[in-house]
């Protein structure tokens, strides 16, 4: 049932904001939200970025949770780009992915847009499980991804830090945390 889920409601205060952090001048290798306290059923993630990266596109936005580098996460991920689709997995790798974002290669006014859950982020009880969804348009290009992964540890997330998969994340890239009761 929809009506009494915060995900899909639109109309319910359930979302609190916890910190935001845009990128300054120079870029930023890293982001990193700190001292989440435990009041929350979820989290949600969102971002509007751009990376810095220049070669090919896109570049990925990974996270890590409480500074975990261990292959402790999984990924499986949906992605298409208007003429094709694939999907895949990974296992034990040191990353979690939260999305992909514009880069250099396209124009500088090209930037992503991802909305990250992360449930039951609290629960010391199992594993941690996140959801995503997001992507781009570069004037005919681009794509569009469904993520989800898995953090192999039943840890409270007090901690997430994201990474620009290549480069830097750039000026004005923007990244907001919320609490979901």
């Amino acid at each position: 049932m929809l009506a009494g889920n915060p995900f899909f409601n639109p109309y319910n205060n359930s979302y609190t904001s916890l910190q935001t952090v845009t990128v300054g001048s120079g870029g930023a290798s890293s982001i990193t939200f700190s001292s989440i306290p435990s009041t929350y059923t979820h989290l949600q993630l969102r971002y509007f970025s751009r990376g810095t990266y220049a070669t090919s596109s896109p570049t990925a936005v990974a996270y890590r949770f409480n500074s975990d580098t261990g292959s402790n996460y999984a990924i499986h991920y949906l992605y298409g780009d208007g003429s094709a689709t694939t999907a895949g997995a990974f296992t034990s790798v040191t990353v979690g992915y939260a999305g992909n974002m514009s880069d250099a290669f396209n124009s500088s006014n090209v930037f992503g847009a991802g909305v990250m859950d992360i449930l039951d982020y609290a629960n010391t009880n199992k594993y941690k499980t996140t959801r995503s969804i997001d992507g781009y348009d570069a004037n005919g290009s681009g794509q569009a991804l469904m993520h989800s992964g898995l953090w192999q540890s039943t840890s409270a997330i007090t901690s997430i830090t994201l990474i620009a998969g290549a480069g830097n994340f750039d000026q004005y890239s923007s990244f907001a945390l919320y609490g979901v009761n």
